[in-house]
């Protein structure tokens, strides 16, 4: 398994030989409480286990099936209970954004910035995200082929930006099945940048609102995660939350905060068993 470049995220470091970093907050901002109580318990959760955590939420959910959807608190209020997070937990923050006119005041708070995966190849998005040198991860869409990742990093690499996450999120398959092949990980890996799971959007129904109880499957998300890790991903991004059957959003989707520690457990030992054991195995050709 060859190595990525490391990307640095504050004093997180993500790829290379570094530990597994876990990505994960709340789909969208429901309000400030449960932002900083979710990033609070997590902060602490990987804290005790030594894995780097990286606080995400949404300010804004502008991709939704339905326009009754419940689309978060929108990039002025979003980015300030975002800023609050990062200062009273610090801790580092991601947020996807949605238009080049939410940049200046995103690179002013987060520490991330993500490309959401429907915008994945929005040349003027990505590059004007580039511009800030601020660490752009990439949701590769659903509908683009892992080799055609090339292509979204030449983009951000032209602005003089090297520091770049790219992350899978599964492939659509007909009209509402999203299906994981899991050689995009190291076909993502192997243009020189670290690879990221996300493991809740992966188990999503497509076409569906966000709210309905048939939008995903969260029971698969601890298999496809250990076989994420297996696979040999650098970071994991999972959607969590305390009530997930309450959540405003993706809430057939996200995974209960309590059930979180047993699944970050197993997949830091794995991941660390993987990087030992392919470490001395001589290579396949």
């Amino acid at each position: 398994m060859s190595l990525s470049k490391e990307i640095q995220v504050g004093d997180i470091t993500i790829g290379g030989d570094s530990p597994l970093v876990l990505i994960a907050g709340p789909c969208v901002i429901e309000s400030e409480e449960l932002a900083l109580n979710t990033g609070r318990e997590m902060k602490c959760l990987c804290e005790k286990l030594g894995v780097p955590y990286i606080f995400k939420s949404s300010y804004l959910k502008d991709n939704r099936t339905s326009i009754h959807s419940f689309t978060g608190p929108g990039v002025v209020e979003g980015m300030g209970i975002l800023r609050r997070v990062k200062e009273t937990l610090d801790v580092p923050v991601l947020s996807d954004i949605h238009s080049v006119n939410h940049i200046p005041l995103a690179e002013k708070v987060l520490d991330v910035i993500q490309i959401p995966s429907f915008l994945c190849k929005q040349t003027s998005l990505i590059t004007e995200a580039a511009k800030t040198g601020k660490p752009i991860n990439v949701k590769k869409g659903q509908f683009l082929a892992p080799s055609n990742i090339r292509f979204v990093i030449d983009k951000i690499t032209t602005q003089g930006n090297e520091n770049i996450l790219l992350t899978e999120r599964g492939t659509c398959f007909g009209y509402f099945d999203i299906i994981n092949d899991f050689r995009s990980l190291p076909i993502m890996r192997s243009y020189g940048y670290p690879v990221v799971y996300d493991a809740t959007h992966s188990i999503r129904t497509m076409g569906l609102q966000s709210s309905e109880r048939e939008g995903g499957h969260p029971e698969f998300v601890a298999y496809l995660t250990r076989a994420a890790v297996a696979a040999g991903c650098d970071a994991l991004f999972i959607e969590v939350h305390p009530a997930p059957g309450e959540a405003l959003c993706d809430a057939s989707s996200q995974f209960a905060l309590d059930q979180v520690e047993t699944l970050v457990k197993e997949a830091k030992l794995l991941h660390q068993f993987v990087r030992r054991e392919l470490s001395v195995l001589p290579k396949v050709v």
